[in-house]
């Protein structure tokens, strides 16, 4: 069975005025919630075959932040269209790009990774699905499971919900730096 890990890039900062969207770097509270995930995604043996992460610099220093947590036996393939996503759902970009992955853990960008999760889920809870349907925080993470034997197939409401993480209910003992990072 198939799982996708949706995962939305850490917070970002908007010190620099100057620099374009594509350029802007994580901030202090995501560079803080990142690796916490990470953690988390390691504690619950959530870690993917293939990595599909947006190639601008929040998301890829998102992914660095959660890489040292991951088994390291994995591909990942750093894709502009991930930011650009034309068609408001990343589910072309998994089916294209996801191949014969068990875990799939894409990295991206909001509105379209709530509306990729919302698209995808078919079944689960409906308490986790309103929750993603309400808001899909910055570092938050869907967890999604699939019929089937690969992602070529990959249909809307085609997918259970299993969990729904955010980085502000994850508990980190004596951390005051990740207070506040659901934004």
């Amino acid at each position: 069975m198939p799982r996708l890990l949706l995962l939305r890039h850490a917070k970002s900062s908007w010190d620099d005025t100057g620099l374009s969207d594509f350029d802007r770097p994580l901030n202090l509270r995501g560079r803080a919630a990142a690796p916490l995930m990470g953690r988390h995604m390691a504690d619950h043996s959530l870690s993917p075959d293939r990595v599909l992460c947006s190639s601008s610099r929040r998301t890829r220093e998102t992914f660095a932040a959660v890489l040292p947590f991951l088994r390291h036996d994995f591909e990942a393939q750093f894709l502009r269209t991930i930011y650009d996503c034309p068609g408001g759902t990343y589910a072309p970009t998994i089916r294209r790009h996801g191949g014969a992955a068990r875990t799939l853990l894409l990295i991206g960008h909001n509105p379209v990774i709530q509306e990729t999760a919302l698209t995808l889920i078919g079944r689960g809870n409906p308490d986790i699905t309103a929750s993603i349907a309400a808001k899909f925080p910055t570092s938050g993470l869907a967890v999604i499971d699939f019929d089937g034997d690969d992602w070529s197939g990959l249909d809307p409401r085609s997918g259970r919900i299993v969990a729904f993480f955010r980085a502000r209910e994850l508990e980190v003992v004596g951390d005051p730096a990740i207070t506040d990072v659901d934004d």
